[in-house]
């Protein structure tokens, strides 16, 4: 084990000058004391099951392979980072981790593993798998695109003892540190001779508080809790993960899962369809409080949805098309009468960087098809009299429109009317969700629904950067480059100020709206969340930053509340509401 420094200098003679060698800063402070979270229940009981709407059955559970929101969430309970956050301030925290030093120029990290921490089989958690871990991501050959961009500032690491890791950073950056305090570490002693792009549903030996159960392809997941999980009894975990087993079940549409959540088949059900919220969510199981309903706002940040528009390939590689296509969907037509205004509509892909201080001066594309065609014209697409589709070099404007849901359907059967009057055909091709992934790995297509997440620090390399065009399975999905905004990104890359950084994000929107890479849609600042009334829970339901997953955190089986709820549906008495 080395020696970890906090104030060590160095002195040297050099032409009569005392020069001092730089000193690393050791985290967490000496006054540091591990505390529950703020949420947590520290007397919730262990035990019961939770049944989840898993979606989509995932084409793999590796999120290193697999970047999708249901692949977080699994990895996120099998294995655990070097750092995790506190959920009040953001600040990192031990985790594998109990100790960590930065040097005063920002380039090197160097980490110890907390001499605790564990395998489920029993070994000890090593320098070696972070190693490991660092190495089979990087591989060139390895189909790791959402983090290679991360973990490019680094040189390989130097294990310096069987619990101490060092990573050296090529440049500054500002996300140096979460980049590698935020992966979840493999255990190379399982997976370092196998084909890293072949680790799907295998995880033998885990880390986390959750352990695979039984997977049945295309049906459902389930994960285990672990009595023998090695960090269960640390104050941060105390009345967290409560549930004994929780089961994901597949039904492969929104529709789908809400008939089966009305059956009883899930318990609890995420509602982002506002006809489900304004026209379906109601009767006597919802009246008489069997089914909670509740809208919740905090402070999550917003993400952004929209089409996708592939600028790889023309005739999407022309902006003013893009924009055509962008003033021919009739956003508020649609909000109102299909989703009963209960969304916003995006301007911005960072709806949260935005306030008072800071107003959006973003263009809004509304419904303007006479301004569409000018720009279609200006693109030298002209109007075949025979056939009534616009033409090009002997062409007719056809799109494909890349789908995984019926649901989709309804939105586009009138986005496909208005672009037809416009003289353009929209075909739609269905696809499952891995036909879907698979056709985005290599991104062959023309247009497709997307739905990204945010986060708190915003980091818009991996979506925008045009070093990230090519490359296979990443996040640039719309093959955008700008060099106004690769230049604005290489700026913030040093910028360790957060509202600085917000500032240069601000201007990189502004670029990125312009270019229209998507055709923005819409979104909701609230949590919208259906439940059947059978568990206890925080009173704030969700945590300050926090979403419907939290439901597998925080919450807890309640066998007085299950009783009571089957009592009350006997009998058809109501249950109290929820204050």
């Amino acid at each position: 084990m080395i020696l970890l420094r906090s104030c060590i200098v160095l002195v040297a003679f050099v032409a009569g000058l005392i020069l001092p060698v730089q000193a690393d800063t050791v985290f967490p402070a000496a006054d540091y004391r591990e505390k529950p979270h703020p949420c947590a229940n520290v007397h919730a009981p262990k035990g019961g099951r939770l049944l989840l709407n898993g979606n989509n059955p995932p084409k793999s559970l590796n999120y290193y392979l697999e970047n999708s929101v249901f692949s977080a969430q699994i990895c996120s309970l099998l294995y655990e980072s070097l750092l995790s956050s506190d959920p009040d301030t953001g600040e990192d925290t031990p985790n594998l981790a109990c100790e960590w030093t930065v040097s005063d120029d920002g380039m090197q990290y160097t980490f110890r593993i907390d001499p605790e921490a564990r395998w489920s089989d029993g070994k000890p958690v090593c320098a070696e798998d972070v190693r490991w871990t660092f190495e089979a991501l990087t591989t060139p050959t390895n189909l790791t695109g959402a983090v290679k961009v991360a973990l490019s500032t680094f040189r390989p690491p130097e294990v310096l003892a069987p619990d101490t890791i060092r990573f050296t950073a090529i440049e500054r950056h500002w996300r140096n540190l979460s980049a590698i305090g935020g992966l979840f570490v493999l255990p190379a002693h399982i997976f370092r001779d196998k084909d890293f792009n072949r680790i799907n549903f295998d995880f033998p030996v885990v880390s986390g508080a959750y352990r695979l159960g039984t997977h049945r392809e295309n049906v459902s997941l389930s994960l285990e809790r672990r009595s023998d999980w090695w960090a269960a009894d640390r104050p941060r975990n105390r009345g967290l993960y409560n549930f004994d087993t929780l089961e994901f079940r597949f039904f492969g549409s929104q529709e789908n899962a809400f008939d089966a959540f009305r059956k009883g088949l899930i318990d609890l059900f995420p509602v982002y369809t506002a006809s489900i919220w304004v026209r379906e969510a109601h009767g006597e199981r919802f009246d008489k409080n069997w089914i909670v309903k509740k809208s919740i706002r905090n402070r999550r940040p917003v993400g952004f949805q929209g089409f996708a528009l592939n600028m790889r390939r023309p005739p999407l590689d022309d902006v003013r098309v893009r924009r055509a296509l962008a003033l021919l969907l009739d956003r508020e037509t649609l909000n109102r009468t299909l989703m009963y205004n209960r969304y916003f509509l995006h301007r911005s892909y960072w709806e949260d960087l935005y306030d008072d201080a800071h107003p959006c001066e973003n263009p809004a594309f509304s419904y303007r098809p006479d301004e569409a065609a000018k720009l279609l014209a200006e693109a030298g697409w002209v109007l075949h009299p025979a056939t009534g589709l616009l033409e090009k070099d002997g062409k007719p404007f056809k799109l494909v429109f890349l789908s995984t849901s019926q649901g989709h359907e309804k939105f586009l059967v009138r986005y496909r009317s208005a672009l037809r009057q416009q003289g353009i055909v929209l075909e739609t091709q269905r696809k499952d969700w891995a036909g879907w992934a698979r056709d985005m790995d290599t991104y062959d297509y023309d247009m497709t629904w997307c739905a990204w997440s945010s986060g708190l620090r915003k980091d818009p390399e991996g979506m925008w950067s045009g070093k990230q065009i090519h490359e296979p399975g990443g996040n640039n999905v719309t093959g955008f480059s700008d060099p106004r905004v690769d230049a604005l990104i290489e700026k913030q890359r040093t910028e360790f100020s957060l509202a600085k950084r917000n500032e240069i994000c601000r201007k990189i929107d502004r670029i990125i709206t312009e270019q229209v890479p998507y055709i923005l849609l819409w979104n909701t600042d609230r949590t919208n969340l259906l439940w059947w009334n059978k568990f206890g829970m925080p009173p704030s339901i969700l945590s300050a930053h926090g979403d419907q997953d939290d439901a597998m955190v925080l919450w807890w089986a309640d066998p007085d509340a299950e009783a009571s709820l089957t009592d009350a549906m006997e009998t058809g008495a109501a249950l109290p509401a929820l204050p």
